[in-house]
């Protein structure tokens, strides 16, 4: 099942609307023209977003510095502005508890709320330049206090709601926030889940704790509760910084132990705007939902991804996989709906969202993991037939780099286009151009990040990495392969990083919890994608330590025990198999594309 655009569809999108002033009736020749023609690109998409600069840009990027462009060189903004330039009465947030009601905040009670929350910052003695964490899921309070920190010049770091202590505490020893914001639990299912313990396990500066249910807990002496925290003050004028000033920290797996810490500026938003303006085509008074949380990239990008466009978020502060869920994206009227590949299999099996009515939606959107094509036929058919958006791309990036549009035949788990105002190139194994490989980024593209807290940034993207007609080229470790029709399809990764359940996780991390077991002497983690595709799962090679004690069948429970609880709670491993030797190379680097293909039987 594939879905075509009709004439009225594609008059009335974004990107038709963007190639009518550049008299273009042929979308690859407006593309390719988003690329050739950066400046006029993205000089126009920010005037198309209303991207708010107090002071002008003198010029758009240096276009001599590959690596380090300098965007907006000159302008002075604050992106926060350009989050509330819809009407005052426009509902800026829907959302809704378990059980609850339908709820909604207009632009201007936000703006009020955002504003009470950045004087309440200053009043608890942090300036400009600090560094606060949230570490709560995705409400109503999170997107608030997410945007005040930014207005108030204070940066964010923001911790996935799904971590263990482990992980929370080395990304706060990273960041070294001066406050925490978190919930006293989760509430998932109609169960509850710690999240205020969690935070004092992970040794964490002073709280500030947002009640979520009525039990009572005891603070820390020097923590405070919400109610306690939150200042009156509905004035407060945003600071305004220099587009490269950092706003926002989000944590990537990357090939080593320790996350790689990525830092946001002020342009990273327009990028994630743009492609929710143009490829998502988001509209003004749109509802965008996308089951996610701060920690990860899409959590800012559904923000500024909505609020930039004039759209409303609609957040659902319950686990997005049963009715309840479904009836809340009826009952918001959702144009858009973002998901993880893995709900929809979840939906597929409990046939939980069928036969209600999803007539608003206008399209899907799929990221995190590759797809399956009857897992996406079976959500298009949900909403009669409605394409969905396949969106690639990462957190270094601030979106996509190829993507879908709703002016193509839309073909399920499948990608159309390169996205508009970026470029990247196929290589194989000898640098040459392909049609099967890895990619590689041709820079400069807005949204690029350029540099990292913890990492040279150099080394990892851009050292030893060959050039493409005279110019040099980014690392990013994705693997693609480009179809008879011009389409793209996702190959999973070519380094030691992976997906599990649209989380990004290192194998190295995986591995070094793992080889913490008696029965375990060395392990390799591997992704491995399913012959039909879709969501990678987790295969964990050992060699046994002769030493260790006879566990017998229960090898695997125990591994995946201690995954969930030092890791992630939402990772698992499929198979645990165990290996005489585990194959390296000359210098001792562990093969596990080599590992991949014994798996699947191709070596």
């Amino acid at each position: 099942m594939s879905w075509k655009p009709s004439e009225e569809i594609i008059k009335e999108s974004n990107i038709h609307k963007m190639m009518q002033q550049h008299h273009f009736t042929d979308y690859e020749k407006f593309w390719q023209w988003s690329v050739s023609n950066k400046t006029a690109f993205w000089s126009e998409t920010i005037s198309n977003l209303g991207i708010k600069l107090s002071k002008p840009f003198s010029t758009l990027f240096d276009s001599t510095a590959i690596e380090n462009p300098q965007w907006l060189k000159g302008a002075k903004l604050n992106i926060v502005d350009s989050c509330f330039q819809n009407d005052d009465d426009a509902t800026a947030i829907i959302y809704q508890e378990e059980n609850g009601q339908l709820q909604k905040i207009s632009q201007q009670k936000l703006e009020k709320l955002v504003n009470r929350i950045a004087n309440s910052l200053y009043s608890s003695g942090l300036v400009k330049g600090d560094v606060i964490a949230i570490d709560m899921p995705m409400t109503l309070e999170a997107v608030a206090i997410y945007l005040a920190s930014i207005k108030a010049g204070i940066l964010v770091a923001t911790v996935a709601d799904s971590f263990t202590s482990n992980e929370i505490a080395v990304r706060l020893k990273i960041t070294k926030p001066k406050l925490i914001f978190t919930q006293d639990f989760l509430l998932r299912a109609g169960k509850k889940f710690p999240l205020y313990k969690k935070v004092l396990e992970a040794d964490a500066p002073k709280a500030i704790v947002i009640k979520a249910t009525k039990d009572n807990i005891n603070l820390r002496e020097y923590d405070i509760f919400w109610d306690d925290f939150l200042l009156d003050d509905t004035v407060f004028e945003s600071i305004i910084q220099n587009p490269e000033d950092v706003m926002t920290i989000l944590f990537s797996s990357g090939t080593t132990g320790e996350p790689k810490a990525i830092p946001w500026t002020h342009t990273t938003p327009i990028k994630g705007a743009s492609d929710g303006y143009y490829h998502h085509n988001i509209q003004k008074n749109d509802v965008v939902c996308w089951p996610t949380n701060l920690g990860w990239m899409m959590g800012p990008w559904l923000i500024f991804a909505a609020l930039i466009n004039k759209a409303s978020i609609a957040l659902y502060y319950g686990a997005p996989i049963d009715r309840n869920f479904g009836e809340f994206v009826q009952n918001a009227n959702v144009t858009m709906l973002g998901l993880v590949p893995s709900i929809v299999k979840h939906w597929i099996k409990t046939k939980c969202n069928e036969n209600l009515n999803w007539s608003s939606i206008k399209c899907f959107s799929s990221t995190g993991e590759a797809s399956n094509p009857k897992e996406m036929e079976y959500l298009m058919h949900l909403a009669n037939n409605k394409p969905v958006i396949e969106y690639c791309g990462g957190t270094e990036i601030g979106g996509g780099y190829v993507t879908s549009t709703m002016v193509q035949e839309n073909i399920p788990s499948t990608f159309s286009t390169q996205a508009l105002g970026g470029e990247f190139v196929l290589l194989d194994d000898e640098n040459k151009p392909t049609d099967k490989g890895e990619l590689f980024l041709i820079p400069p593209i807005m949204g690029l990040s350029e540099k990292l807290l913890n990492r040279n940034h150099h080394e990892v993207y851009f050292k030893n990495t060959p050039s493409f007609k005279g110019q040099k080229l980014r690392r990013h470790g994705d693997q693609l392969v480009r179809l008879e029709n011009g389409y793209y399809k996702a190959l999973g990764r070519v380094d030691d990083a992976m997906n599990l359940g649209g989380i990004k996780v290192s194998s190295v991390q995986i591995e070094a919890v793992v080889n913490r077991l008696d029965f375990i002497k060395e392990s390799a983690a591997i992704a491995v994608s399913p012959e039909d595709g879709g969501p990678s799962v987790l295969v964990i090679y050992y060699v046994e330590n002769n030493t260790s004690d006879n566990v017998d069948d229960s090898y695997l429970g125990i591994t995946n025990s201690l995954i969930k609880s030092e890791l992630n709670p939402l990772f698992r491993a499929k198979e645990l198999i165990k290996i005489d030797t585990l194959p390296r190379t000359a210098s001792g680097k562990v093969m596990r594309r080599k590992l991949r293909g014994l798996y699947l039987g191709n070596d």
